[in-house]
């Protein structure tokens, strides 16, 4: 067995024939594109591609095996270069009743092994959906529904960012996801756990414990395919050896999540709307301490403090290792230019954060540079709480993510 990395929610912004699919998506992002960014500069193994149940992207998905650069696997997956294997999954908003009895959605990550899979998911969701052609839309079910659906044609389901204040199972649906899937609970291998999250925050939840962990980018552009990724060990990058890791079988396992440290996730405090700023405080914030405006969007952190059932974040022993770490995208002096010029060196992003020395690093891009790639390797950044619509800035990561 070997160690592979994984990002399992990229999104897809049109079709190749300029058909929009996730309308605040780059118009780069189409199927083929992602394989190639994955094999070509990110060195991604397994990517979740999460809008193919859109007819627009099945198209393009026959069209790009017709060409012969990829070829679906009997494990599951569409094989590119022999160095990616693309998931074909969708992202479904469900209808909920939620928090106080009133009506919640969220969204969920469903993934297939094969083509004929998603195109009869596909087909079947189009009787729940207005408009099958775009991402996360709102179906007229709810997830107790839709993972019958999903298992219906081999797929799992996988809640997506649990946490986020807006289209979230915790965030905006309900304490407990033992109360949205019932006895069908078990079926669910994973949660996501979103940009303003991490493992230490989620284990204050004790239903999560048997939980796997998974960490992504929700990439709406090329570069921000793997702000957050997964390192797996697995016998070989499929459909089927993917899903031993995420429920922990043979050996298989998620051995390490990577992602932002979620003080500088968007939604990690609570925002007050009217004021437009972070409302600061012992957790829970339950209105603005400038105004008194209870007219507030709930942050993921004060969130986890009302509905925690632990007295500490205390993760199980097999729990994978949560590593803070900056995209090289985000740290300074890591522009366009200098990221070409270590692709050009060093071949993958992944390469570059995870292999190289500082030696390596130095004789291409200097010290100064060397220095802030390594601090990010680390988590030794500065950072300052993200929340509401804030643009989030630091002392090293100026950019607005």
């Amino acid at each position: 067995m070997y160690e592979v990395f994984a990002d399992l929610h990229i999104h897809i912004g049109r079709s190749e024939n300029n058909k929009p699919i996730k309308i605040t998506a780059a118009k780069s992002l189409n199927f083929a594109n992602i394989a190639r960014e994955c094999s070509d500069r990110k060195g991604i193994n397994i990517a979740g591609i999460i809008d193919c149940a859109s007819p627009y992207v099945i198209e393009d998905i026959e069209n790009f095996l017709r060409t012969g650069e990829a070829y679906e696997i009997e494990d599951g997956g569409i094989i590119y270069k022999d160095k990616v294997c693309i998931i074909l999954g969708s992202e479904i908003e469900t209808s909920e009743i939620g928090l106080n009895g009133k009506t919640g959605s969220a969204h969920n990550l469903c993934y297939f092994p094969y083509l004929k899979n998603i195109k009869e998911f596909s087909k079947e969701m189009s009787q729940h959906i207005k408009n099958i052609t775009l991402s996360s839309q709102r179906a007229n079910i709810s997830a107790y529904e839709l993972i019958d659906i999903v298992e219906k044609y081999n797929g799992i389901l996988i809640p997506a960012h649990c946490f986020t204040p807006h289209k979230s199972f915790y965030g905006n649906c309900t304490d407990s996801l033992r109360k949205i899937f019932k006895e069908k609970y078990n079926k669910i291998p994973s949660i996501e756990l979103g940009l303003s999250s991490d493992t230490f925050l989620a284990d204050n939840i004790s239903e999560l414990e048997d939980k796997t962990f998974v960490t992504n980018s929700d990439a709406h552009s090329l570069p921000k395919i793997a702000r957050e990724y997964n390192k797996i060990l697995v016998n070989d990058i499929s459909y089927k050896e993917l899903l031993k890791a995420l429920r922990n079988e043979d050996g298989r396992k998620i051995v390490s999540n990577y992602g932002l440290d979620p003080k500088l996730g968007k939604y990690h405090r609570t925002y007050c709307e009217v004021c437009g700023k972070n409302i600061p405080g012992e957790a829970p914030v339950r209105k603005c301490d400038t105004c008194d405006s209870r007219n507030i969007t709930m942050g993921v952190y004060d969130r986890i403090q009302i509905i925690k059932d632990k007295p500490c974040s205390k993760s199980p022993e097999k729990r994978p290792q949560y590593v803070y770490q900056i995209p090289l995208s985000f740290i300074p002096g890591v522009g366009t230019k200098v990221m070409n010029k270590l692709i050009d060196n060093f071949d993958t992003e992944m390469n570059i954060l995870h292999k190289l020395s500082i030696d390596d690093l130095e004789a291409v891009v200097g010290e100064k540079v060397a220095k802030n790639i390594i601090a990010g390797r680390e988590g030794k950044l500065s950072i300052q709480e993200g929340g509401g619509r804030n643009i989030w800035k630091n002392k090293f990561c100026l950019k607005n993510f």
